[in-house]
This record gives C-alpha cells, sequence and structure tokens, in this order.
C-alpha cells in the first residue's frame, strides 16, 4: 500500500471515528439526560400524591407553593406544613412508588420542630432479601419549612444506568470497533515498515548483482573470442552456456528491478512509435533457435497492415519475449507456438497461443499477481519467479490495454493483448 493511500485511510478512519464518537457521545448524553429528566418527573409526581394523601389524612391544606425542593440530584424535600407520622408516610411513598412502577430503594427522614433536626425514619427496599446499609449517611434539614419530610433515592444511578441498558451496549460495540480500527492501522503501517525493508533489501541485492554479472558477460565474450575455445568445440558449448546463463541471470534482475519501480511508482515509459509487424518478427526470430532446439515450431502471423503503435518498444517487446518464453517453457515436448496479430473491432489483438500443458481455471484469477506460480506439486522442473505475467499486466495497464488469458488443462494457453485503434498524428496506430 502507498504512502498516500495509507495516509488518506489514516485520515479518513479519524474523521469516521471523531463523527462517529460524536454522534454516541451525543446520544449517550442525551438519552441519559432524557432518563433523568423522566426520572425526576414521576418523582416529583409521586411525591406530590403522598403529600396529598398525608394532608387528607390530617384533614389540612398543603401549601400552594414551595411544596416540593430537590436538593440533590437523588434527594427531594416535601413541604407538608403539618403534622406527619413516620409508619404512614413510609406506606404512602412505598403505595405511590410501585404504582408508579418505580421500584426504587429509598430512605426517609421527618424533620422535628423541637430538636430542629431530620429524625432518621428507615431504609425501604423492594426487595425483601435485601439489607439496609450499616452506615447511612444522615439526611440534611432544611431552613425555611416547619412541617416536611426528605426522601433520597441511593440507587438512582443504577436505575438510570439500567434504561440505558441498549445505549451502553452500542457504545461498548462502538469502542470496540474503534479498538480494532487502531490495532489495524498499527498492522499495517507495521506491515507498510516491513515490506519497504523488505524492498530495499531486494533492491539493493539486485544493484549488487549487476556488477559481477557484467563483469561475467565481458569475461564469457573475451572467452569465446579466444583461439583455444573457438578450436574445441566442447570448451565453446560451455562458453557458451556460461555466456547464455549470465544473460538469463541479467534478465531476472533487469525484471526484479523493473518491478520494484513500479512498488516505488519510479517507472516511467518512453513511448514513441513503432512497427507492430517488426516487433513481432524480431521477437519470433530471437526464440525460434530455443523452439526448434525442444523439436517445436513457431508461427508469426501478422495479418494486418504495417500498422504502428504509439508505446515503448522496449517493454512491449520485453512482453512478448516473457509471453513466448512461457510457452516454451510449459510445454508437452516439442512447444508448438504462434504469435499473432489481427484487427477484432476497433482493437488490434496481439495473440500468443500455445499447445503446452495449460491452467487450472481455479488458478486463472491469480495468475497476474505478483510472485504467484501456479501450483505442482513436488515437482519443480520449471523455475522462475511468478513475475512474468506480472509485469506483462502492469505494462498493459501503463499503456491502458487490456490482456486476457484462455486456458485448459493439457489443451494449452492463450494470451491476448488487446491495443485500441486510434489516429495520432495522422497515423492509424495501436
Amino acid at each position: 500500500m502507498q504512502d498516500r493511500q495509507i495516509t488518506r485511510v489514516i485520515i479518513l478512519g479519524v474523521f469516521a471515528i471523531i463523527t462517529l464518537t460524536g454522534l454516541q457521545s451525543y446520544w449517550v448524553i442525551n438519552t441519559w439526560n432524557l432518563n433523568e429528566e423522566e426520572f425526576n418527573e414521576k418523582i416529583t409526581r409521586v411525591l406530590i400524591k403522598v403529600a396529598r394523601s398525608l394532608a387528607e389524612l390530617n384533614a389540612a391544606e398543603l401549601p400552594q407553593r414551595n411544596l416540593i425542593r430537590r436538593r440533590s440530584s437523588n434527594y427531594f424535600i416535601v413541604n407538608i406544613d403539618n403534622e406527619i407520622d413516620p409508619p404512614m408516610l413510609e406506606f404512602f411513598l412505598q403505595r405511590e412508588l410501585e404504582s408508579a412502577a418505580l421500584q426504587l430503594d429509598f430512605d426517609y427522614a421527618v424533620f422535628d420542630c423541637t430538636s430542629n433536626q431530620m429524625v432518621y425514619g428507615a431504609y425501604c427496599s423492594f426487595d425483601p432479601g435485601k439489607q439496609a446499609p450499616e452506615k447511612v449517611q444522615e439526611l440534611p434539614a432544611h431552613q425555611g419549612f416547619t412541617y416536611y419530610f426528605g426522601v433520597r433515592f441511593p440507587t438512582r444511578t443504577s436505575y438510570l444506568f439500567g434504561k440505558t441498558k441498549l445505549v451502553s451496549i452500542f457504545t461498548g460495540l462502538i469502542l470496540l470497533t474503534i479498538a480494532f480500527f487502531a490495532f489495524a492501522m498499527v498492522v499495517i503501517l507495521r506491515q507498510k515498515r516491513l515490506t519497504e525493508m523488505q524492498k530495499d533489501f531486494i533492491n539493493n541485492m539486485t544493484h549488487e548483482f549487476k556488477t559481477p554479472i557484467a563483469t561475467a558477460q565481458i569475461a564469457a565474450g573475451v572467452l569465446m573470442e579466444a583461439p583455444e575455445v573457438g578450436g574445441n568445440p566442447r570448451l565453446h558449448r560451455y562458453a557458451s552456456i556460461i555466456r547464455e546463463q549470465n544473460a538469463r541471470l541479467n534478465q531476472q534482475v533487469e525484471r526484479i528491478l523493473e518491478v520494484a519501480r513500479f512498488e516505488r511508482n519510479q517507472f516511467e515509459l518512453k513511448k514513441d512509435f513503432f512497427s507492430l509487424k517488426n516487433l513481432m518478427n524480431e521477437v519470433a526470430q530471437s526464440e525460434l533457435l530455443r523452439v526448434q532446439e525442444k523439436g517445436g515450431t513457431l508461427e508469426c502471423l501478422t495479418g494486418v497492415q504495417d500498422i504502428e503503435v504509439f508505446g515503448d518498444r522496449l517493454h512491449f517487446g520485453n512482453v512478448l519475449y516473457s509471453l513466448v518464453d512461457n510457452s516454451i517453457k510449459y510445454s508437452r515436448g516439442g512447444p508448438e507456438i504462434c504469435l499473432e496479430a489481427k484487427i477484432q473491432g476497433e482493437y488490434v489483438a496481439v495473440r500468443v497461443t500455445d499447445g503446452g500443458i495449460g491452467i487450472a481455471k481455479e488458478h486463472l484469477p491469480f495468475v497476474f499477481d505478483q510472485f504467484y506460480r501456479v501450483p505442482t506439486g513436488n515437482v519443480h522442473n520449471v523455475k522462475g519467479f511468478g513475475l512474468g505475467l506480472y509485469y506483462a499486466k502492469r505494462i498493459c495497464a501503463l499503456h491502458r490495454w487490456k490482456i486476457e488469458i484462455e486456458s485448459n488443462p493439457g489443451r494449452g494457453t492463450v494470451v491476448t493483448i488487446y491495443i485500441k485503434q486510434t489516429f495520432c498524428e495522422g497515423r492509424l496506430v495501436g
């Protein structure tokens, strides 16, 4: 993954997390406030009913103003302005809370005007098995009232949390998602660092190979020109093998370097006009000897006009060489290869056909992937890095051409490059 892509992913991810966190926080706070407001309204209605019941019991009237005051989030003062019977107060509180479906623990106290203190009543719970806490905080008095009682709800917070259970679950899932995203980003950045180290190692290693390869190429050339070698067929054959294998090694190194340039976006095409027919004939003539040595045939059918292609001749030639090389390597006995070009609608189709071993259908979607090689079990008679078709795919993509592959096991493979025909500088080009 490129640096820009990673930066975009991180920026978009952080933006999404901030947005999601903001929305979730708003939802949680808003839900909590609504539940808290609903709780306060229900408690207020319950306490009003309790005050009215006490007033009816004493045949008295309630104050017109300042009936209920909220001293804290869970502590309420109720001004009766009349004497209060604690047992009846406890009964009315339990009855009205149960009627309002608020089965909350509560404790209460009644103000004693003679001692000017709150006289604690009891801790009441709707759970029969629950015991009252050993240490109970005294309920504070309120200046300004004469006859009043106070009610506290110790379990108010847990009650509100219970009302927001669904929101809490979603919040936990979002936090889990954020943690997973952060972990994924750490893994991506770590993997990117390891990939960069791997690429640097391969790039440096292949560059280091260039000097000994060039030296060996020069030495092989001098060796073949020596009279002693020229007059000895056995030595001349060995010298030819050294030169051919050195050239093959140099080709593999160049291919790895090209792939490294692909990955670093340092690859540039040098486009110009070139004859498609001449290039195909050049590739065919160059590979014909190899095919004949294996007892095979190589046909070059250019049933098109001398169309000029606007592209990078060197790299397109390398693509054709790579496709023909694959056909030779994956042949059964003598290779039967056909390199042809023909007009198909608005495209010039350059096709390499062989009668080789073919590729199973399940492997076809992956043959253009980097380093992918079709599994052959424990048999490894064909060597390679799995870069040929990947290289061909990238070169075609940079030219905005299409490349397709068709294959059947035992029947061979067909690789087709579709070059769209256009007019450029008054010439019909691919």
